[in-house]
């Protein structure tokens, strides 16, 4: 098996590349970031799924792009809520972190030269996404290309690294097919910009709503919802 590092956020779309990675006979070390977000909800999500999912071995790196601010998810922004998705489809939405993904990238990148491997996969989408200008196809295309001149193994001609963005021209309802198709358990995972402290989804979020729509479109209940239903069902039940 080969190695390939994946970027788990803990969310829909990272966990459905991991599982992709999986089943395409990778050996999948996944890596998630602590950067000075919001709430601690996604990491604890990531941490479920890749226990559930099997990981090599499972990161999570230290960065404050708090520091930097410039988001609703790293600043003491208001996240935005309850946007239709004709407006969560234009412009780049303040939930944006700057650079996010090529500062995520970037730590993937050395880890894969330490590991030898010449595979990344990244859950990035550019059709039912918020907007977000790193994750294009053109970029993604951009960023391999300058990787592969980063690395001492890539000058050496030991390494020819691959970005795998498996989802990129995926409808949300075709990535949730896809993920059910795998086994992939969506009750781990976590897509909420403003969860309350137990993790239970606002409901009202650009990503709530864009996960809303990707199962209500497969036909299929958001098994997320009915753990919380679930739970709630038992909290209010006989003692």
């Amino acid at each position: 098996m080969k190695n390939a590092v994946v970027l788990l956020s803990g969310g829909l779309d990272s966990t459905t590349a991991l599982a992709i990675a999986k089943a395409e006979g990778f050996a999948p070390y996944a890596l998630s970031f602590r950067y000075g977000q919001r709430h601690a909800v996604e990491l604890e999500s990531a941490a479920r799924v890749a226990q559930a999912l099997g990981v090599v071995e499972h990161v999570i790196a230290d960065i404050d792009l708090r520091r930097f601010g410039g988001s609703a998810l790293t600043a003491d922004i208001a996240v935005p809520k309850a946007r239709s998705l004709v407006s969560i489809g234009e412009g780049i939405p303040i939930t944006y972190v700057p650079a996010r993904n090529t500062v995520f990238l970037s730590f993937a990148l050395a880890w894969a030269e330490v590991l030898g491997a010449s595979d990344l996969f990244i859950g990035v989408n550019a059709l039912d996404y918020s907007g977000y200008p790193d994750c294009r196809p053109e970029y993604i295309a951009a960023y391999e290309r300058m990787a592969n001149l980063a690395t001492a193994a890539g000058v050496a001609g030991r390494q020819r690294l691959r970005i795998h963005t498996p989802l990129i021209h995926l409808t949300k309802a075709q990535i949730v097919a896809r993920g059910l198709a795998l086994g992939v358990d969506y009750a781990l995972t976590s897509s909420c910009y403003d969860p309350g402290e137990d993790g239970r989804p606002c409901g009202e979020c650009d990503s709530c709503q864009l996960r809303a729509k990707g199962f209500a479109q497969a036909g299929i209940a958001d098994p997320l919802l009915a753990r919380f239903a679930a739970a709630g069902s038992s909290a209010s039940g006989p003692q």
